[in-house]
């Protein structure tokens, strides 16, 4: 939470009327304030340099300058948390990438209709993207690869803290990955740089619309080595493919005759998220016991640590990424504190990990 005790807000978007729809929604939680609006990303940058926000919701198609040009030169002369209002299309989804790409913290998906009307409906989404964003660390990118390299070096590994490592660990069948804000460019600085032939299947929920699932893990798959698929029922698992968890439906686990296939589940959403890590980690307990490798990245709330619990209770091994590489340090946070977690790893040697450990 900022110093003042509110957080600041500025509000960018070419419409009055949605201006002043999100206005309203962050007006009526007491944590924020709005610090003011902007008509487009030219507005945006003036308001910036006057107002100095903390957070910035900026809307992507404008006039004079678009959302994505604001962000590219709010991450050049001013870094700070900026939200993306995406509409929620496949021509949206590949903005939301490439904003992802520039460094914004986080998105939230515009719903159609007749001048979004119904924007009422991501209202607590939005609020809780905003109080997430306030605690982000934001990351400029230089724009390589899919989601690009961080600007600055990470910091050396003797910097973080290690927990020792248990002594029932045993063999590891697969690898389960939870990740949400923050995790689309953590995910794209991971899987590229695990082999080929990585000896187990990678089960992946990453806390994203259905809308914008497909796009992701294509770009996903176009960067790495291994196969990277959107999970659907009856999609096999096999060494050398990860599969992600389509929005909208959680991923659930399945073993037949030795085979492990995928399956989906429509069932409610779960810590008010669908997909839920929770899911897809308890059906692995119930068909690997212990002998998966849980890894926690970086993302608001809890979501991921019920069922790292019973996963960690069958004798599962569990990474968590650290504070200091984390966009924001909620998930990682949830499972160190209930102690579940048996090392604590910046982003950038969590790929070597994963292959140690699988292969020992």
């Amino acid at each position: 939470m900022p110093p003042s005790g509110k957080i600041r807000v500025l509000v960018v978007d070419d419409s009055a009327l949605m201006r002043q729809f999100i206005s309203d929604i962050l007006k009526s939680d007491p944590r924020i304030e709005v610090a003011g609006t902007a008509r487009d990303g030219k507005d945006a940058l003036t308001q910036i340099a006057t107002l100095n926000p903390d957070i910035v919701t900026m809307d992507v198609e404008m006039p004079n300058m678009d959302g994505l040009k604001a962000l590219e030169t709010i991450m050049k002369t001013k870094p700070l948390p900026v939200i993306m209002v995406s509409s929620m299309t496949q021509e949206g989804a590949e903005t939301t990438m490439k904003a992802l790409a520039l460094g914004c913290v986080d998105f939230i998906g515009k719903p159609a209709g007749t001048i979004s009307l119904n924007i009422k409906e991501i209202g607590q989404e939005l609020i809780d993207k905003v109080i997430a964003a306030s605690t982000a660390r934001v990351i400029p990118r230089r724009g390589a690869g899919m989601f690009g390299a961080p600007q600055k070096t990470l910091p050396a590994a003797s910097d973080f803290r290690r927990m020792t490592p248990p002594t029932n660990s045993g063999r590891i069948d697969i690898v389960a990955i939870a990740s949400s804000t923050g995790g689309p460019m953590a995910l794209s600085e991971l899987m590229p740089k695990l082999p080929k032939k990585f000896p187990v299947p990678i089960v992946i929920t990453q806390h994203m619309p259905k809308e914008f699932t497909p796009s992701f893990s294509k770009r996903l798959n176009d960067s790495s080595q291994i196969e990277v698929l959107e999970g659907f029922d009856g999609l096999s698992l096999k060494p050398g493919r990860a599969v992600i968890a389509p929005g909208g439906s959680h991923l659930i686990i399945k073993r037949r005759a030795g085979a492990a296939v995928c399956g989906l589940s429509d069932a409610p959403p779960v810590l008010s998220v669908k997909p839920a890590a929770n899911v897809m980690f308890l059906s692995l307990a119930d068909e690997y016991g212990g002998n998966v490798l849980c890894v926690i990245l970086t993302g608001m709330g809890r979501d991921g640590t019920d069922g790292a619990i019973a996963l960690k209770r069958k004798g599962a091994y569990v990474i968590s990424e650290s504070q200091k590489t984390c966009v924001v340090y909620g998930m990682p946070k949830a499972a160190f504190d209930a102690g579940i977690v048996d090392e604590v790893l910046p982003l950038n040697e969590i790929p070597d990990a994963m292959v140690r450990l699988v292969k020992g």
